[in-house]
């Protein structure tokens, strides 16, 4: 660690005038007064992410940071989420761009939105003087566009997962509820994929823990541990210290005097949000069985502030509903205190008081990837009881200032709670170990200045590009406008009718005006040049070809060599291959024909979508940079992890400075879902599979009603032709 500090002081290899971006995409985030607690989505994360902001400002090396966050307009929240820029400190801003619904939602019901902000995004930062040195994404959802911002235009990624999904997984899962269940509250599925994809983009993965990277991250396919550095979270030792006053204690007194009938016992604390991985019933369960907790202790739960109970949403009912029929079990009245209300700046006082009390802080949770509210809790004199896994681990190694325990055995929780109260020497020692053990080892000025000392000695090492700028002699300047037609499942399958009105919308458009064509198949250049000549319509100016693993230009077919070379990154087709045999009671290859050296091409014995996961599967745990899609039921490519369809059209729209509305794509009847995500303008037929019935939400899709012209029906619901 000392030698990072001194790098990053060292003039002769400190990079001065960087510009961050830090994307934090869930949870009530502003500039001040935090609502830490409010639900399950505004937490320690939050707080983590304004502090790191704040500190790295501060840095003289550092000229500006961005927190891109989502901009909310939701009478049931303050007017301060739909404020578009909002000065945190100088050189540090939030920018809150609209994606989804314009209410408040909880970031599971986030992940249709995703594309949407990601093309805003690019849009948003093309427009600045200089594009951010490096994105650090903060949770899978962040992880998500980060991953395709940095791919799109060439900045380095960091990801800090904060929570991973597979540790979610595994733990609820032991807790007993069924897969079922946990995909519906939680999208894992898409979760996981979100954080397989940040981990592959990643140029370094920041964990604050070594349990995290050495456990819980190399439980995924696409992590690698040579990408990870241990930061642990500071502590703001200006708010959380062990120095208290009386009148603090008093305040504190009176807002729990209300709940206790003997106040001065020594609490048992718990502060946390009021969430099933938080894990408080079972504390509740602890003490309410133990006659010895009872007598020499209260229990009090900080479990974030609450008005009307119907506000909360259900996993937060469901938690308080728990305890309170644990509180009515045990006959824990006048024992257990749990306030409605409690401002951000009396956390501290709530520490100290317990503290002063003699009591201790609890973390019953089932998982804690880091658990700042420990520091906080130390740093000012109240020794803990914490949960055997993630980030109390590493921080009682260096605190020493209490006990772990295995959460999930009741008996064992309630054995180290009676334990840890049973000995004044002992506390005594574990509250002077924790205060000079958080001032030493957990300072926000230690965070940051390693922080910035990994991101320089990784990141410098790092070749960037900008596809925007890039292969300027491919740019059509003439294209201001462009109509994107599937070959294979739209146009192969038209019949004389259709494609004659096509025709004649495409020709009546004219030639000589700005708009151009392009031709999405899965055939060779050669294969679909011979095919679309058979159709009679006018020449394509663009076509994406093999499944959007090769791009070409205009009559002379001048292939995109920065798309090959960009996508083919960590690519080896034979190693896919030989990942995918174990599937052959599954799929077989298709002919040779539809091969090619960044595609791989199969075809299903029977159709199902549950093959996706499974090739997944196999190719994460082989740490292929692999996707799968599937077309048509029964047709299944697989690509490099940085191609597809979908960034091969973002690739394009760069180079040519096109506007994404003014790029218009025809799904077919089979499906394209991942083509319409995004800010592209779409067309869905008539007849289109069922699985396209959830994206009418999407602003910019139109779903046809003609089944003999939907493309002639969506050109003219657009005036695309007709747009000056």
């Amino acid at each position: 660690m000392q030698e990072n500090r001194l790098k990053i002081q060292d003039p002769q290899w400190l990079e001065v005038g960087l510009k961050l971006l830090h994307l934090n995409l869930h949870g009530l985030i502003r500039s001040h007064d935090l609502e830490l607690g409010r639900d399950a989505d505004t937490g320690g994360q939050t707080l983590y992410v304004l502090e790191l902001v704040k500190g790295l400002a501060a840095r003289p090396e550092v000229e500006q940071v961005d927190l891109v966050t989502r901009l909310i307009q939701d009478r049931r929240v303050a007017l301060d989420y739909s404020q578009r820029i909002e000065e945190i400190v100088p050189g540090a801003k939030i920018i809150r761009l609209p994606f989804g619904p314009k209410r408040y939602i909880r970031k599971e019901l986030l992940w249709p939105y995703l594309d949407d902000l990601a093309d805003q995004l690019v849009i948003e930062l093309q427009g600045q003087d200089k594009l951010p040195d490096w994105i650090h994404a903060h949770y899978a959802d962040a992880g998500y566009v980060g991953s395709l911002v940095s791919r799109r235009l060439g900045i380095p990624l960091v990801f800090t997962g904060h929570s991973l999904g597979r540790e979610k997984q595994r733990r609820l899962l032991a807790a007993g509820v069924d897969h079922e269940q946990i995909e519906q509250s939680y999208s894992i599925s898409r979760r996981i994929d979100a954080e397989e994809l940040a981990l592959a983009h990643a140029n370094l993965v920041i964990t604050s823990t070594r349990q995290e990277s050495q456990y819980q991250y190399a439980r995924y396919g696409n992590f690698d541990s040579n990408s990870a550095e241990v930061v642990p979270p500071g502590v703001d030792s200006t708010r959380f210290h062990a120095t208290h006053t009386a009148s603090e204690i008093k305040i504190v007194d009176d807002l729990l005097g209300s709940f206790l009938r003997e106040p001065n016992l020594p609490p048992l604390l718990n502060i946390s949000r009021a969430v099933r991985r938080k894990n408080i019933p079972a504390l509740v369960e602890a003490y309410g069985r133990s006659s010895v907790l009872r007598q020499r202790h209260n229990l009090v739960l900080v479990l974030g502030c609450r008005e009307d109970p119907r506000q909360l949403d259900k996993q937060q009912r469901d938690v308080f509903q728990q305890i309170f029929e644990l509180v009515d079990k045990y006959d824990l009245y006048g024992q257990v205190a749990y306030p409605k209300q409690h401002r951000r700046d009396q956390i501290p006082s709530i520490y100290r008081w317990a503290a002063a009390k003699g009591g201790l802080f609890v973390n019953p949770a089932l998982t804690e990837p880091f658990g700042l509210t420990l520091l906080e809790a130390a740093a000012c004199g109240l020794p803990m009881v914490a949960t055997d896994d993630g980030g109390p681990r590493d921080i009682l190694a260096r605190c020493e200032n209490g006990l772990l325990v295995d959460v999930t055995d009741l008996e064992a929780l309630q054995d180290s709670l009676e334990q840890a109260s049973g000995d004044q020497q002992e506390w005594c020692r574990w509250s002077d170990n924790g205060i000079e053990a958080v001032s030493r080892h957990f300072s926000w000025d230690a965070h940051v200045c390693n922080y910035l000392a990994f991101m320089q000695k990784r990141l410098q090492f790092v070749e960037r590009f900008d596809g925007a700028s890039s292969q300027k002699d491919l740019i059509d300047p003439l294209v201001k406008r462009l109509l994107l037609l599937d070959l294979d499942s739209n146009l192969e399958h038209t019949d004389a009718d259709t494609l004659a009105a096509l025709r004649n919308n495409l020709q009546s458009a004219g030639s000589g005006t700005p708009n151009g064509i392009g031709v999405l198949t899965g055939r060779s250049i050669k294969a679909a040049r011979q095919r679309y000549a058979e159709l009679h319509l006018p020449e394509p100016s663009v076509w994406i070809c093999r499944a959007g693993t090769e791009i070409f230009y205009g009559l002379d077919n001048q292939a995109d060599p920065f798309w090959e070379s960009s996508i083919g990154l960590d690519w080896d087709r034979q190693r896919v291959e030989n990942s995918l045999a174990a599937l052959k009671d599954h799929l077989s290859l298709q002919d040779q024909e539809q091969q090619s050296s960044y595609k791989v091409s199969y075809l299903l014995k029977e159709p199902s979508q549950s093959i996706l996961p499974l090739v997944r599967k196999r190719l994460r745990k082989d740490g292929q940079a692999a996707l799968p899609y599937l077309r048509c039921h029964w047709y299944l490519d697989v690509v490099p992890l940085r191609a597809s369809r979908t960034e091969a059209i973002r690739h394009l729209v760069l180079k040519w400075g096109l506007p994404l509305e003014q790029v218009l794509v025809v799904a077919s009847q089979q499906g394209d879902a991942e083509l319409i995500r995004g800010l592209t303008t779409a067309v869905v037929p008539a007849d289109h599979d069922p699985s396209l019935e959830g994206l009418r939400y999407q602003q910019r899709v139109f779903f046809a009603s003609n089944s003999n012209d939907g493309l002639g029906e969506g050109l003219k619901h657009y005036r695309f032709f007709s747009k000056s």
